[in-house]
């Protein structure tokens, strides 16, 4: 990329502070734009869900797999655990998604405290391990909460043949006028549900896979206690990515580490972050990491620039890190002060080859925290910073009482904020579409069919408050 009015400037900028000026372009529809990344992780679309408690689980990843990014399970997760959500996710479907059953005999509150748990928002009774009925919200609206499903389904089913393609899938739900229905194998059991929209989504996305054609998952380690072994069972568990972790990356245990880690011989890229700046770029893949994640205070939950003055402007950040990473053949992650879908395709103008995203993801109905509902009847999810007293108090419950004591009182990070669900635009795949569809513009704009060619060929200009304002759409007249 080059500025529009030639050198960078003196001082550094965030996402907000530039805006990308149009080209001549050949690329004549979004549509033609491939969005895969070349950063050995397998993405076709540069999306990375953050390593945070209250954002990446097994529905997030197994969710955004499904339509090329991925996700990284954070390190504060028992090792057992996330192997079992390793083989979980592998173990989903590349089209359909995961439904959620209960029994006819169970009940209507039952089923209310699951509904937020997908966007799908449909739950299929089964009897024998076959569909017998489908229950949404609607259904049990005024409805006792102690009434059995079997009296509030709705029994007029279509289903849908394990094997049937997204386009036959998409033409059947629409011409019978149903938003999904149940998935069945030939013996007529539950393999999972479509919904006419996911269906889709399929002729749009191709899936992150491995060479096994299983979905990817990434999975992060700290830079304390036994990386090593935790790194092997995490490659012997087939995660596809390792993320090693920690607010500072550029001092000398996170080198040490590295090296311990590339010492393995592991099979799959290793990303370690977070650095601003050439010097943290060149340490960490000297000591033997592949990707660079970048990234210091620009976080929604994080607080370090306001606690310690520490970090630096996200785009300036990214531009100057990418730069270094590509003469000495790495890649960068811009992570965190993603916002609006512009922000992900800047960064990725800037270099990024792909783009972690944290809170924006947190209240979606993947995230793996329980909705809750606020006075005014509005649907949220909390979420909380990975460096806040709440997430050192989750990391350190092994530890003596009084060293977590004293390490909960220095915090970095928001240990409780609410994210709202947005009810017409609910689920992560709804903010997907978003970003790619961005993204995919940008790109025409930039005259680019690839993200390479949108980090070559993108125009970058300097921008004042009030330019930025200028371009924000208005939902009322001024």
């Amino acid at each position: 990329m080059r500025f529009l009015r030639g050198n960078h400037p003196e001082f550094d900028l965030t996402y907000d502070d530039v805006f990308m000026v149009p080209n001549h372009s050949t690329v004549a529809s979004r549509f033609g734009v491939d969005l895969r990344t070349d950063d050995g992780t397998g993405t076709t679309i540069p999306i990375v869900v953050a390593n945070m408690t209250a954002v990446a689980g097994r529905r997030m990843a197994e969710t955004v797999a499904r339509r090329g990014g991925i996700a990284v399970i954070p390190q504060d997760i028992p090792i057992d655990i996330v192997t079992e959500v390793v083989g979980w996710v592998k173990s989903r479907h590349l089209v359909h998604d995961t439904p959620i059953t209960m029994a006819p005999q169970e009940t209507v509150g039952e089923a209310l405290n699951l509904l937020p748990k997908r966007a799908h928002g449909a739950i299929i009774v089964v009897d024998g391990g076959k569909p017998i009925g489908v229950v949404t919200e609607a259904d049990c609206t005024g409805v006792d909460r102690f009434t059995q499903l079997a009296r509030v389904m709705s029994t007029d089913l279509v289903t849908i043949a394990d094997g049937v393609t997204a386009e036959d899938a998409f033409r059947m739900l629409h011409d019978q006028r149903r938003k999904l229905a149940p998935v069945v194998g030939a013996d007529g059991a539950l393999v999972g549900i479509l919904t006419r929209t996911g269906a889709l989504r399929s002729t749009i996305y191709d899936p992150a896979l491995d060479a096994n054609g299983t979905l990817r998952i990434a999975a992060a380690v700290g830079i304390n206690g036994n990386v090593a072994k935790r790194a092997t069972r995490l490659v012997d568990a087939g995660v596809d990515v390792l993320v090693v972790d920690t607010a500072h990356g550029h001092q000398q245990r996170m080198l040490d580490v590295l090296r311990e880690i590339r010492a393995l011989s592991p099979t799959v890229p290793v990303c370690a972050g977070n650095v601003v700046s050439a010097d943290g770029v060149r340490d960490l893949v000297t000591a033997g990491a592949d990707i660079i994640k970048v990234g210091v205070g620009p976080g929604a939950m994080c607080t370090t620039r306001m606690m310690t003055g520490v970090g630096r402007p996200q785009f300036s950040a990214v531009l100057e890190c990418s730069t270094v990473a590509r003469d000495i053949g790495a890649h960068v992650w811009a992570d965190g002060g993603v916002r609006h879908p512009r922000d992900v395709a800047l960064a990725l103008a800037a270099g990024a080859s792909n783009v972690m995203i944290g809170s924006w993801f947190a209240g979606t109905h993947e995230s793996p925290a329980d909705a809750q509902r606020s006075a005014d009847g509005r649907l949220y999810k909390e979420n909380f910073g990975m460096a806040s007293a709440r997430a050192v108090a989750n990391r350190t419950t092994e530890e003596d009482p009084l060293q977590a004591a004293r390490k909960a009182l220095y915090e970095e990070g928001i240990s409780t904020s609410r994210m709202y669900l947005d009810p017409a635009r609910a689920g992560v795949e709804d903010l997907i579409d978003d970003i790619v569809a961005g993204v995919r513009s940008a790109c025409t704009y930039a005259g680019a069919s690839s993200i390479g060619e949108l980090r070559n060929n993108a125009v970058i200009g300097v921008q004042t408050a009030s330019g930025y304002h200028e371009g924000r759409p208005l939902d009322s007249s001024w």
